[in-house]
């Protein structure tokens, strides 16, 4: 039986000192065991004001979005059964996090997804090609898998065991399209739930500038791509 002392934090993190410490107060207390803050390289204090807030910092040098999951995800205790992503410039509003959890805990879902779409946004939060992007790719999932997601936002929980299955891979920003490709492969239960989503501090590495964006875009357009084509073998447990 799945419970709150089973679940964990992941939240990646770069350069994000000003506004981590926001993010860990923001979790309410005993919403999860473990709450493990992913040092991407930062050349700030990130990984010490994760540290001071209680966090469990780990360094993962190698950069990219992805790659901090992963290395989040290895740094799991064994009893952990569901893990939620959180970003750590509090765009996100943390104390959601338990709305994200409760169709997991409640056998409803294996995964949740915090859709700023469908939530209240601050006004400029969400830049326009960020938009149009979000919108792209979830027309493409629909139209390729007939899965319908409204956004590809960072916020979100996953039971471990479907985490383990999907054999996730990416190690810069089309972490979170492919998850969401390899859930409508695999026909895992989720649901979306609408989400607050706020300016965040300090400027986007990715959407604060439109050549960020457009990388940003490539790579999930070449993730959707890539599985449309590899998408059998990957059913049948190839490892891609």
């Amino acid at each position: 039986m799945l419970n709150n002392a089973r679940a964990a934090v992941v939240i990646p993190a770069l350069n994000e000192e000003r506004s981590i410490g926001l993010t860990l107060r923001g979790l309410p207390p005993g919403c999860a065991a473990e709450t493990i803050v992913v040092d991407n390289g930062s050349d700030d204090r990130t990984g010490e004001e994760a540290a001071r807030h209680g966090a469990r910092v780990i360094r993962e040098n190698r950069r990219g979005y992805g790659s901090a999951c992963l290395a989040g995800l290895n740094a799991l205790s064994d009893n952990i059964q569901i893990v939620a992503f959180l970003d750590a410039d509090y765009s996100d509003d943390p104390s959601e996090l338990p709305m994200l959890l409760q169709p997991i805990l409640d056998g409803e879902a294996e995964m949740t997804i915090g859709s700023r779409t469908l939530g209240e946004r601050e006004r400029g939060a969400l830049t326009p090609h960020a938009r149009f992007g979000n919108w792209l790719a979830t027309r493409l999932i629909r139209l390729l898998w007939g899965v319908r997601f409204t956004d590809l936002g960072p916020f979100r929980a996953i039971r471990r065991d479907a985490l383990e299955r999907m054999q996730m891979r990416d190690t810069g920003h089309g972490w979170t399209v492919e998850m969401q490709v390899k859930a409508a492969i695999l026909k895992t239960p989720f649901v979306e739930l609408p989400a607050a989503y706020r300016r965040r501090v300090g400027q986007s590495k990715i959407s604060g500038t439109w050549i960020g964006s457009a990388r940003a875009g490539f790579k999930i357009l070449s993730v959707i791509a890539y599985y449309w084509f590899v998408q059998g073998r990957f059913k049948r447990g190839s490892g891609a």
